[in-house]
């Protein structure tokens, strides 16, 4: 959180991060859109992932060494959490995800990776003893509730033992996205935060290229994207720009202010916006069944938000309260 941020009063801090999550995860949300032209056009998932993690690790490098100026020692004592943070959230998260889908239906491997949302709230009780309490048990159950219905999970999904837990390994890697953004040091700025674990996620997905673990190779230099032929750099820039370097800047900013729990559950929406950018660019229109599980992760997101809210509001009271009586006390 930045000097200026903490000049501001609490609620407007706390709507910014709102703001910052919604825009994130309409940033994370046209990374399918940009993808599918691309492995339509015969790329593989691998080549399309590293081009996306690369550029924007690239593109995000001058920022961060101006952003770190002085604070170089920051880095140093934040090295283990950006290792973590490249390898699993970066790296093992994409590549367990494209496995699942692999032996999954796309469906049943969203369901599983955002069971990190739990992982979440279970991790907050468990290390933090912060027992989720009544408005946020509920808002979790109909946000995810939703999320069934949005993904059509109900249609037809198969099971297999290997997908589900390559799954399961993506769902680690997005709770741990959450936690590591929320408990990063403030003296690292987050766009450093970013494309330092870019940079080790490229290279870990890099290294597994050349070892063969990886597959790896582009197809036509011209995609089908929204209706019209354009060169592969087109969508290569979006992924890489918009779903990723902006996306990821944005998402660390918005987690510091709202913390994981909270900053998870709004980036539950990106659901919703990866569903109106598909009907738009690749005329995938949403059935009626889509949008009533959107109305329900909406409800629950404000569910978590209005609870996140009273418990902030009552512990500044309880602040409040102390301090009055201490100086009544002098």
């Amino acid at each position: 959180m930045s000097a200026n941020d903490s000049q501001l009063p609490y609620r407007d801090r706390a709507w910014l991060g709102v703001g910052l999550a919604l825009f994130a995860a309409a940033c994370f949300s046209t990374a399918g859109s940009f993808a599918r032209t691309l492995t339509d056009a015969g790329w593989s998932t691998g080549a399309a992932v590293i081009f996306r993690v690369g550029t924007a690790a690239v593109i995000l490098a001058i920022p961060a060494v101006l952003a770190m100026r002085g604070r170089w020692a920051a880095l140093r004592r934040n090295a283990r959490s950006i290792v973590i943070y490249g390898v699993v959230t970066v790296a093992l998260c994409q590549l367990c995800y494209f496995k699942a889908v692999e032996h999954l239906s796309v469906g049943v491997a969203l369901l599983l990776e955002y069971l990190g949302i739990v992982l979440i709230v279970g991790w907050m009780w468990i290390r933090h003893r912060q027992r989720p309490r009544r408005l946020t048990a509920i808002g979790s159950v109909a946000a995810l509730f939703g999320l069934v219905l949005v993904i059509d999970v109900l249609g037809g999904a198969r099971l297999d033992a290997i997908g589900v837990v390559a799954a399961l390994g993506a769902a680690v890697g997005l709770a741990t996205y959450f936690v590591l953004s929320a408990s990063a040091s403030d003296d690292l700025p987050p766009v450093a935060l970013a494309a330092a674990g870019l940079w080790v996620g490229a290279i870990a997905l890099l290294a597994l290229g050349l070892v063969g673990a990886l597959p790896m190779h582009v197809g036509a230099a011209t995609v089908d994207f929204a209706g019209s032929q354009v060169s592969w750099l087109i969508p290569v820039a979006g992924m890489s720009v918009i779903a990723c370097a902006i996306a990821y800047v944005a998402g660390i900013c918005a987690v510091r202010r709202l913390g994981p729990t909270l900053g998870s559950f709004i980036g539950l929406t990106e659901v919703i916006f990866a569903v109106l950018f598909a009907w738009a660019l690749l005329g995938q229109l949403p059935t009626a069944l889509q949008l009533a599980g959107g109305t329900l992760i909406v409800v629950g997101v404000t569910l978590v938000r209005a609870d996140e809210l009273a418990r902030g509001l009552a512990s500044r009271t309880r602040r409040t309260c102390r301090a009055s009586f201490a100086e009544a006390s002098d």
